[in-house]
């Protein structure tokens, strides 16, 4: 995992069994570091994080040394993964009930977030861009693009 960084947005759309092609660019790193095989779980803003199952596996770890007071938090990670394998023809397939909680149907965006990628419904991406850029920046931030 050393190293790669998943970046940029890709427009696409689910076929009618709810599946994605993976984009050319990120094949060969996902080949190669973990073999075709992925976890997508929901995440709490409203989409899916898409992992490669090293990075998954890391993440897992983590939620694993929370303490009870976090159980709540756990269940929405584990208890919406769903472990997947990249086909052949370098599709995924995203479970109807991981498409509902993300409001996916036909047009999604793959957008690349560092270790992992998230599976968005462009109107609610939208929204959320929105409300990111009426907050003010983080400091954190700040301090090194401004």
């Amino acid at each position: 995992m050393a190293g790669l960084v998943f970046q940029g947005t890709s427009a696409m759309s689910l076929d009618a069994k709810g599946r994605i092609t993976v984009p050319a660019r990120h094949r060969d790193a996902l080949s190669a570091l973990c073999g075709n095989q992925l976890t997508l779980c929901r995440h709490p803003v409203g989409c899916l994080m898409m992992f490669p199952r090293p990075a998954w596996e890391a993440f897992r770890d983590k939620l694993l040394t929370l303490p009870m007071n976090a159980d709540g938090w756990r269940r929405v990670f584990l208890g919406s993964a769903v472990d997947v394998d990249i086909d052949s023809a370098a599709r995924v397939l995203v479970s109807p009930e991981l498409r509902a909680v993300a409001g996916l149907d036909k047009d999604v965006l793959l957008m690349g977030n560092g270790r992992h990628l998230e599976l968005w419904d462009p109107a609610r991406y939208a929204a959320h861009e929105a409300e990111t850029l009426a907050t003010a920046m983080p400091a954190a931030i700040q301090d090194f693009v401004l």
